[in-house]
């Protein structure tokens, strides 16, 4: 059987395509791969179609590499056998690509393939058996060319292109093998060793000095002495904080200067009527259990 099919995609690239062959397999219609399966040798299951009956094989494919030349042809191997019947069948196809310009800028495919099977493959007509191949083909080049849409193959730039694992890595900084030296500033040296105790505590006195550090808050410190130098306010909200969880400081109310105002009070009445009502209710008590008892006694 001969067929010729349109890729619109250069000759280098789908030439690149056709020597993978788990791309070649997954471009298959009706194929379902194998996730363990090799990706040089891809294995799996092809539902085929022919006239009325549908056939299922398990089997697998092989591509061979083109030879050097332009016109050099893929040849794709699969041999499979029934999923339900003794049945087995075995494709050689050979592949030759050529431009094309019709019906735009691509890649022909010329397919010239043989077939040699038994079982229930020997029960569908001459005819039949080549509308399927056809029309497998065909599916195949619509296959080819989505799946380059979506998986286009690495151009020889980035093949020729160093992986992760081939970049050489460099030495650690804490290698005690390392140049030490070549990692240290010139004059970095000469200056560590020219400057001795007395320099490092005047550098340290010049970090601490008022000029170059804001003066700390009297709040901030701990002790006596940061308690009486602290406003009252802070001091006491210090002292009621230490040796408390940090749950209960913060769900503690805020005190000092974060502490809510009290609602001011409108005059001393609300206060006088404040303990009025308490006494109130007393006197009205004692009257009750005073007349409570004088009856009792007649």
């Amino acid at each position: 059987m001969e067929h010729e099919v349109y890729v619109p995609f250069p000759v280098g690239t789908v030439r690149q395509a056709l020597t993978e062959p788990e791309r070649v397999a997954r471009c298959v219609p009706g194929v379902q791969l194998d996730a363990e399966a090799a990706a040089h040798r891809p294995e799996g299951r092809l539902r085929l179609r022919i006239g009325s009956s549908t056939i299922t094989y398990r089997g697998s494919l092989t591509v061979s590499e083109p030879g050097d030349g332009a016109d050099a042809a893929v040849t794709v191997d699969a041999k499979g056998t029934e999923t339900r019947g003794d049945g087995a069948v075995a494709l050689t196809l050979t592949v030759r690509l050529s431009p094309a310009t019709e019906p735009g800028p691509g890649t022909t495919l010329s397919c010239a393939g043989t077939v040699h099977g038994d079982g229930r493959l020997t029960e569908a007509t001459d005819r039949s058996a080549e509308s399927a191949g056809r029309r497998l083909l065909d599916r195949f080049a619509e296959n080819l060319t989505e799946d380059l849409r979506q998986r286009p193959v690495p151009d020889a730039g980035q093949a020729a292109r160093p992986g992760v694992f081939d970049t050489e890595v460099p030495p650690p900084s804490l290698d005690p093998h390392g140049d030490e030296d070549a990692a240290e500033p010139a004059g970095t040296g000469d200056r560590a060793d020219a400057a001795g105790p007395a320099d490092t505590a005047d550098a340290l006195d010049d970090l601490v000095s008022e000029d170059r550090v804001p003066e700390l808050r009297a709040e901030h410190a701990y002790g006596p002495e940061a308690d009486a130098a602290a406003p009252a306010e802070a001091a006491h909200a210090r002292r009621t904080m230490i040796g408390r969880s940090a749950e209960e400081v913060d769900h503690a109310p805020p005190r000092g200067r974060y502490a809510p105002v009290p609602a001011p009070e409108t005059g001393g009445t609300s206060a006088t009527l404040r303990w009025a009502a308490p006494a109130a209710a007393v006197v009205l008590a004692s009257a009750v259990v005073v007349g409570r008892v004088l009856r009792r006694r007649r």
